[in-house]
This record gives C-alpha cells, structure tokens and sequence, in this order.
C-alpha cells in the first residue's frame, strides 16, 4: 500500500533518514565561553532582520553528547552572538560545527540551524576542557575553559531566545521557498542538571576560505561555564515567517 503523504516527515519516504523530535539527551557535557568581539563582525554574519548588539557579547559553546536517542553521540561547536529582533533582545546562532550525519540534516530542515560538518575532539588535558573544529586537518575553532569553581544552575549564561534563520530553497528557480525566524531554544525541555560550575576560559578563531570566523577574534572575556545534564529536545518556535506573513 502506498505511503500516506501525511505520514511523510522526511527523505526517503520509506526509510526516513533522520529521527523526528523528540530526542533525548543524557548527560551531555557543555561548556560556554563568554566573550565581547567587533560588534561589526556580528553585524556581517546576521541576517536584515535581526541588528546587532552595541556590546558585541559573543557565546562560544562547546559539547560532548555521548548519548542521544535519535543520533547517537556526537560533539559540537557553537557560535552565538548577541542581537535584537524588533525590540527583543536574544542570541543569533552564527554557526553550529559537528560530527553527526543525521542530526545535521534534521537541525537545518526542522529548526534551521546551521549545521557544518567538521573534524571536531573535545577533551580534558587536566583541569581544562577543549572543544576543537577542524576543516582539512586545520583547527578554525576551538574553545579552552576550566571549571574550577562551583556555580548554581540558575548561574549558567542564558541565551535565550536562540534565533536561527532557516531557509529552504526553491526547486523551481533561485529564491528561497521558506524563510523563517525560529527560536530553537523552545525545544529544550524536561533539563536534569548534574553538575554546574564555573572558571575561566579563552576562545580561539583561524582564518578560513570557508565559515572564516578570525573576525570574531575576542576583545575581552566575561567568564566561562560548565553543566552536565539531560533534556528532550522537542519542536522549536516560528517567530516570524517572512514569506506567508
């Protein structure tokens, strides 16, 4: 029997490649530098509809999930940089590199993230956590934090909302089919948090022919942040929708 069209949530019809939401998370680590860059590099990277922040505060974020219910364990990097919409203050999520071949496709369709495959490691050499990006074997990326100090969870940096920009484009000539704001940071749900602390961190940019970030290059740190926890990542939220209104 055919496959009914409203049962079909991705590609290929008959064996989706990706999991739809919700996928659970458990005990994923998270670490989260604090930093101000040119508030004229933000305003390179941010779409017409969002403006910059006059104090150029940037969030470096780096992740080890060993285990998720729908892509299995990955490691991640993320750039978010501060910014209003209209009149609301949040975070744009510049870039998001990592190592997952599922969960790139879901993230960029469902949610509009911008996903990039990259050679990424994240360690301890003794009390400092590393996340690294790699493009060709050459780092472009990376984030050094400690977590020496003990922190509350309500301590942890907030960056919500979290603005993607999500485009889809036309099949039928150049343009874009969707075009959407959605705030990702409303599919986080039912967060355990294990452990919450807190230390000192330094983030690094390499120049690139692509996803060059050097212009992110920090001016001044704000501290850094780290948090073992669970939560369910579900559906995001449509902030605006500029192609039906």
């Amino acid at each position: 029997m055919a496959i009914p069209l409203d049962r079909i949530a991705n590609m290929p019809s008959y064996a989706p490649y990706y999991v739809m939401p919700p996928t659970r998370y458990r005990r994923m680590r998270a670490h989260t530098v604090l930093f101000r860059a040119d508030p004229a590099a933000v305003d390179a990277v941010l779409p017409a509809c969002l403006a910059p922040s006059d104090d150029g505060i940037c969030a470096a974020v780096g992740i080890d999930a060993p285990w998720t219910s729908s892509y299995g364990a990955f490691q991640a990097s993320l750039l978010f940089a501060k910014c209003h919409f209209e009149d609301t203050p949040g975070y744009f999520m510049v870039v998001e590199f990592l190592n997952s071949r599922s969960s790139i496709p879901a993230g960029r369709e469902i949610w509009g993230t911008p996903k990039v495959w990259a050679e990424m490691r994240v360690w301890m050499d003794e009390r400092v956590m590393i996340t690294d990006s790699g493009l060709g074997g050459v780092s472009i990326f990376s984030i050094r934090s400690t977590l020496h100090r003990a922190c509350e969870p309500t301590e942890l940096p907030d960056l919500r909302p979290s603005w993607r920009l999500k485009v889809i484009p036309r099949a039928d000539g150049p343009g874009a089919d969707v075009l959407q704001l959605i705030d990702g940071s409303a599919a986080q749900q039912d967060v355990v948090t294990h452990v919450a602390r807190a230390g000192d961190g330094v983030v690094e940019f390499r120049p690139s022919p692509v996803y060059d970030l050097s212009a992110f290059e920090p001016r001044a740190y704000l501290g850094a942040w780290y948090v073992e926890s669970d939560h369910t990542e579900t559906y995001g939220r449509i902030v605006r929708d500029f192609l039906r209104g």
